[in-house]
């Protein structure tokens, strides 16, 4: 099912039930998943694989190269999972050999208009970047994160599962897992306990990562004294280990 206006390279590879919009280009190193619809002008180009059953609005530009000046058209790669759906005016970007080499997007994420995935970038499953979220490259964001509208995380970030950043958000440093923020810079507002609900996290799970939050940000203790605190609530409940070993291991330092 591709219309008769597309561009479509023979060496492409298209699964079954496929379906190409008008004027939209595919390139030579493309791969793409059975019953994927991709959108009237869609340009997808480089060497990248796209899963099953994802939707890709008009206007969108797929597996360009970085906008790095360091790359010099090494063949890296962009991987995109299943169940995706991308909106209008998106543009993700392949890996730079200054990295792994790719850039990979999970699985049933939500991705709306205008929203820029930068080389290099690892998105996990269940994501929600509302319209004009802008990674930088090098940015992990961790499963069901959510990004407000207009945010902006700094290359080498790493955005914690759970979290959930209010519109116009500037990350500059690590954000830790359930945390809350908004701002610019970002300031932390108490965690993601709604979405948390929502997610079959039990009641006691989530007073637990209130109390680690509350050891982080409300107790006055000095950041070493406060993963240790932490590590002590995760030791008795086993949902907090995430948010433990996170800022255990932040190399840009957390939000804080």
């Amino acid at each position: 099912m591709i219309h008769p206006t597309a561009i479509v390279h023979p060496g492409a590879r298209l699964g079954a039930g496929v379906e190409i919009g008008p004027y939209a280009i595919v390139g030579e190193h493309v791969e793409i998943g059975e019953n994927t619809r991709i959108g009237p002008h869609v340009v997808i180009e480089g060497h990248t694989r796209i899963g099953r059953d994802n939707e890709i609005f008009q206007f969108c530009s797929i597996g360009a190269q970085p906008q790095d000046k360091k790359y010099d058209a090494e063949p890296t790669r962009l991987e995109i999972g299943d169940r995706n759906t991308i909106r209008e005016f998106c543009s993700f970007n392949v890996g730079t050999s200054q990295d792994a080499g790719v850039t990979r997007v999970g699985d049933d994420n939500w991705v709306m208009a205008y929203v820029h995935v930068a080389h290099d970038c690892q998105v996990g499953n269940h994501t929600i970047f509302a319209n004009n979220a802008t990674l930088a490259g090098h940015v992990h964001v961790g499963d069901w994160a959510i990004l407000g509208g207009f945010t902006g995380v700094h290359q080498f970030v790493r955005v914690g599962a759970h979290s959930f950043c209010g519109v116009g958000t500037v990350l500059l440093q690590d954000l830790p897992p359930f945390v809350t923020v908004s701002g610019n810079p970002a300031q932390p507002h108490g965690i993601n306990s709604e979405g948390l609900k929502r997610r079959g996290y039990s009641s006691e799970a989530i007073m637990a990562i209130k109390r680690a939050y509350r050891a982080l940000y409300r107790s006055g203790l000095k950041l070493d004294e406060a993963r240790e605190k932490v590590a002590e609530i995760a030791a008795a409940q086993a949902e907090v280990e995430p948010f433990s070993a996170f800022i255990a291991h932040s190399s840009r330092g957390i939000v804080r």
